[in-house]
């Protein structure tokens, strides 16, 4: 809301020394959030005078064309001889007055006039624009002034542009303040002086004989105030004051009927819409859209509505969308004589999400959506007449006749304690202060200690003791609440699980991923992508009511679509060479679906309350993830480099699995979006926790990743279930003082069999003398036959108090392949 000083004096007497910067303090300690204060016309000097045409040259041998003109700015050049002036405006005439800087003058940005030939004449000043002069981006021509306007009279304060303007961004529950009445209900209240309430207006009484008007639907339209003004000048101009201040405002004067309906709006904040009373159709009627219907609006867009919008119609269909935008087809022309004017007050919600679903907001809706004080509705309409009649022409006069319909709601009435805000704030409060402070803001309060208030038809936003205690609060200052940190007591440190996470960054930072932060939304597109089956749990996503993309209504359920997405930007911004990490919460929406409650505010819920609250939660499982594309060892002097492929995305599982003291399973699987060859599964007992691999192909290019993409994926929680308290102490490794003995076997076993098999079996079979066991030979060829392979381990034995004999290691070593041929087929290669 922009709110011009010269204006809000109107409303409140504001000492005669205070600045904008000075008022702005004071709101801002209130709680306004006045962003700038705009100093319009600052670097602005004269002489900027009134000047009338009295002849124009054209001047016809130049590419452009121009004009030499003689203007007269009476006494102000300090001679009385008219100026010559060079122009290439079109749009005035001899006779014209318009607005002169003479040479001496400097325009905004520090532009110095002086007469100087151009076009092989003298111009001794010049004839200026709107945008020229700062108000506004009008180029299209110079301003032409009203005829009344005095020769030689100064234009500045004619026209207003010396003034400061307060910026405030108005927060969601102060949509008062979208308007000069509440903002000066502020400023009055800080500065402790009177308001002159625009609003309080003589209001004649509702009669039977104005337009005609039917509400259908009493929930979205509470009130409806139809008065009309006939016999207006089609062709009378807004006068400079008033299109002057719309302009300050922030919006641009358009002609009398939408100049005066958006000067009200902004006086009073109650949207106003003019309608030519020649254009309607019978009945003024408000109701919902039928299903079909289609509305053309004022910016020249036909919509299909709604069933859910709300909308003004006549016997001919719809005619304008209610609080957000009128039809074309009722619109002010250029020939309208008889205006119809509406002020009602519609729902803030069925406003809103009319705006939002048309992609239409307005100035109206703005205020609509915040809450317009039902009250005001009258007053505007008053406002609006009483303007249209003084400058619509001699002929323009008020019908007697005043339509009101109304839907009447009981007052809300709050009951607190007096010393409620002081409890609250830790500031002692006198009873008499409290009272005070309410009644400023418009409450009616009685009762000495247990008070009940009736908050103000403007302030909607007051609904509890909570409310009225921050008015208080607020009025009495926030800087007079005293800074007093709470006593805490002694923390217990991480919990388990933040121990564990942390845990697990760390080991796969040191193991050269960098870690990222994506946002969990998703879209269907994405699974599309990743080849995921229609059945897929992970296409069940929790959707989003407002969500900040349409294309991504869901919270993940994987991790994945954000990591690729942050490794193809970070390969299309040249950096070929990634490995990304990422751990987060992945949310799967539950089979039955409970409305959550709304929690007290008032005092802590009860158990039972937050166990409903986090029954109507999806399960939110947190997951460990990590992709990888390029080079996994760079090349250099000491050799070739190595590109990443899946075995570091399991080893990327192995290293999470380690940092939590978990032993990992890793076995052949098929999962989308995985390589269906090259995916690894990732077991814990029965269960399996995650998959790593490969990405497949045709995922690889839906996605635009580099080639051979390897991913994997944890879930953590999974992970750790069988850990007590989620996760297992380190436990730093004996250094054995014994020698080791290693063993090497090599096994031949069916293609099928998978080398994790092959390793269990193996341990098993070592028993307790085995320290460790590592593959490090795959092997297949015509040697061992076909569909057969050799996987090659390296066995490690110690024992704790001895130095191993070579027939205790070969024993168990014979243990280890003995177990693994019962149980795997393998047979000794060579054997």
């Amino acid at each position: 809301m922009r709110v011009p000083l010269s204006w809000l004096r109107e409303y409140v007497d504001l000492p005669a020394g205070e600045s904008g910067r000075d008022v702005a303090a004071k709101l801002i300690g209130l709680g306004l959030e006045v962003e700038t204060v705009d100093r319009l016309g600052a670097d602005l000097k004269g002489p900027l005078v009134v000047g009338q045409v009295l002849a124009v040259e054209e001047l016809t041998e130049f590419k452009k064309p121009i004009r030499y003109c003689q203007v007269d700015v009476g006494d102000a050049n300090g001679t009385g001889e008219p100026q010559n002036i060079v122009c290439g405006a079109r749009n005035f005439e001899e006779g014209d007055k318009v607005v002169v800087i003479l040479p001496g003058g400097v325009l905004p940005g520090g532009f110095e006039i002086a007469a100087r030939k151009t076009y092989g004449k003298t111009s001794e000043g010049m004839i200026c624009s709107a945008r020229e002069l700062g108000m506004g981006d009008d180029h299209d021509g110079i301003i032409v002034l009203p005829i009344e306007a005095e020769v030689g009279a100064d234009a500045i304060e004619l026209l207003g542009l010396v003034d400061e303007v307060l910026d405030i961004a108005v927060t969601p529950d102060r949509g008062y303040c979208l308007s000069l009445r509440g903002v000066a209900r502020e400023a009055a209240i800080a500065y402790g002086i009177p308001l002159r309430d625009p609003a309080l207006l003589d209001v004649p009484a509702a009669n039977a004989y104005g337009y005609p008007v039917a509400v259908d639907d009493a929930d979205g339209c509470r009130r409806f105030v139809a008065r009309t003004v006939i016999g207006i000048d089609p062709s009378a101009p807004s006068p400079l004051w008033l299109q002057r201040r719309v302009q300050m405002a922030g919006m641009r004067p358009i002609s009398l009927a939408v100049d005066i309906t958006n000067y009200v709006m902004l006086e009073i904040g109650q949207p106003l819409h003019a309608y030519d009373r020649a254009r309607l159709d019978g009945t003024i009627t408000v109701r919902r859209a039928h299903v079909g219907e289609k509305l053309r609006t004022l910016d020249g867009v036909e919509r299909t509505l709604d069933r859910e919008d709300l909308l003004i119609t006549d016997a001919s269909g719809p005619i304008g969308l209610a609080g957000v935008m009128g039809g074309a087809t009722t619109e002010i022309g250029i020939d309208t004589t008889d205006i119809v004017i509406e002020a009602a007050n519609f729902d803030p919600v069925a406003i809103a999400r009319t705006a939002r679903r048309h992609k239409l907001g307005s100035e109206a809706s703005r205020r609509f959506e915040r809450g317009v004080d039902p009250e005001a509705a009258r007053a505007a309409a008053q406002r609006a007449v009483d303007l249209l009649v003084l400058l619509g022409g001699e002929g323009a006069v008020a019908e007697a006749g005043v339509t009101e319909v109304d839907a009447p709601r009981e007052p809300v009435r709050i009951g607190i304690a007096a010393d409620h805000p002081a409890r609250v704030a830790g500031v002692p409060y006198a009873p008499e202060t409290v009272a005070q402070r309410l009644q400023e803001v418009g409450c009616t309060v009685e009762g000495i200690d247990a008070l009940t208030v009736t908050p103000p038809t403007w302030r909607p936003d007051l609904t509890d003791p909570n409310d009225l205690a921050e008015e208080v609060i607020r009025l009495e200052g926030y800087d007079a609440v005293p800074s007093v940190l709470p006593q805490v007591p002694a923390g217990r440190g991480l919990t388990a699980g933040q121990r564990l996470r942390r845990r697990v960054g760390r080991a796969l930072a040191a193991a050269g991923y960098y870690e990222v932060l994506d946002y969990p939304f998703v879209g269907d597109a994405v699974f599309d992508d990743f080849g995921l089956d229609a059945s897929d749990p992970r296409r069940m996503t929790v959707k989003l009511v407002n969500p900040i993309s349409d294309e991504e209504p869901g919270l993940r359920t994987t991790m994945l679509p954000g990591l690729l997405g942050a490794l193809r930007r970070n390969v299309g911004r040249g950096n070929t060479d990634v490995a990304l990490f990422e751990g987060g919460l992945v949310f799967h929406p539950k089979a039955e679906r409970p409305v959550a409650p709304r929690l007290p505010v008032d005092r802590r819920p009860t158990d039972a309350e937050l166990a409903s609250l986090a029954a109507a939660l999806p399960e939110q499982p947190y997951h460990v993830a990590a992709v990888l594309a390029g080079q996994r060892e760079p090349s250099g002097w000491w050799g070739a480099g190595r590109p990443a492929s899946w075995a570091d995305a399991v080893e990327a599982a192995r290293t999470v699995a380690a940092a939590a003291g978990v032993e990992l399973t890793v076995r052949q699987g098929q999962y989308a979006p995985w390589h269906p060859g090259r995916c690894a599964e990732l077991v814990v007992g029965d269960t399996v926790v995650g998959h790593a691999g490969e990405l497949d192909p045709r995922v690889v290019k839906a996605l635009q990743l580099p080639e051979r993409t390897c991913a994997m994926e944890l879930n953590l929680d999974a992970l750790t279930a069988g850990l007590e308290g989620g996760e297992k102490h380190a436990v730093s490794g004996h250094i054995g003082s014994f020698p080791i003995a290693t063993q090497d076997v090599a096994l031949v076993v069916g293609a099928e069999v998978s080398a994790a098999a092959v390793e269990a079996a193996l341990r098993e079979g070592a028993g307790a003398l085995l320290e460790s066991l590592s593959l490090f030979d795959v092997f297949t060829g015509e040697q061992i036959g076909e569909g057969r392979k050799s996987l090659a381990y390296a066995l490690r034995f110690r024992a704790a108090d001895r130095t191993l004999t070579v027939e205790e290691a070969t024993a168990a070593r014979d243990a280890a392949v003995a177990l693994a041929a019962e149980r795997t087929g393998a047979v000794l290669r060579g054997a």
